[in-house]
C-alpha cells in the first residue's frame, strides 16, 4: 500500500499530538518523582552529584519506555493516558522497593554513592522494560 503526501500530511498531525502529549507526560512523571523522593535531585545535579543523575536518569528511562509503547499501541489519547498513570504508578513503587531492598539509599544518593544510584536506576530500567513489554496486550 502506498501512501500520498496527504496522508503523511494527515498523520503528521496525529505525530504531534502524540509527541506533544508524550513530552507532557514525560515532564509531569518528572515532577512527581522529583517531589516524591526524599532529596532534590536537580540540585544536587547541578551541584555536581553524579549519583542524583544516574538515579533520575534510570527513572526517566524506566518511564519513558512503557510511554512509548503506549504511544506505539493506545487506542487514542485517553488509552495514552491511563497507560502513562499506570507507568508513573509503577515506577514509584520501583523506587520504594529500591529503598526497601537498601536502606539508607535516601541518603547515600545525596552522598554521592554512585554504586547505589545504578542499582536504583538499573531497577527503574527493569521495571520500566517491564512494564513496556506489558502495554502491547
Amino acid at each position: 500500500m502506498e501512501y500520498s503526501v496527504n496522508e503523511s500530511v494527515r498523520y503528521f498531525d496525529d505525530f504531534l499530538i502524540y509527541f506533544a502529549v508524550a513530552l507532557l507526560w514525560l515532564a509531569a512523571f518528572t515532577w512527581v518523582y522529583i517531589k516524591v523522593t526524599p532529596y532534590k535531585e536537580l540540585d544536587l545535579i547541578r551541584a555536581g552529584n553524579t549519583a542524583a543523575a544516574i538515579s533520575l536518569s534510570g527513572a526517566m528511562l524506566g518511564f519513558a519506555m512503557p510511554l512509548a509503547s503506549a504511544v506505539a499501541n493506545a487506542v487514542n489519547l485517553v488509552d495514552l493516558c491511563l497507560f502513562a498513570v499506570l507507568a508513573t504508578v509503577v515506577q514509584l513503587v520501583a523506587f520504594v522497593f529500591a529503598r526497601m531492598l537498601m536502606p539508607g539509599l535516601s541518603d547515600d544518593i545525596p552522598a554521592g554513592h554512585v554504586a547505589k544510584a545504578t542499582f536504583l536506576a538499573a531497577i527503574s530500567l527493569a521495571v520500566g522494560l517491564l512494564n513496556a513489554a506489558a502495554l502491547v496486550y
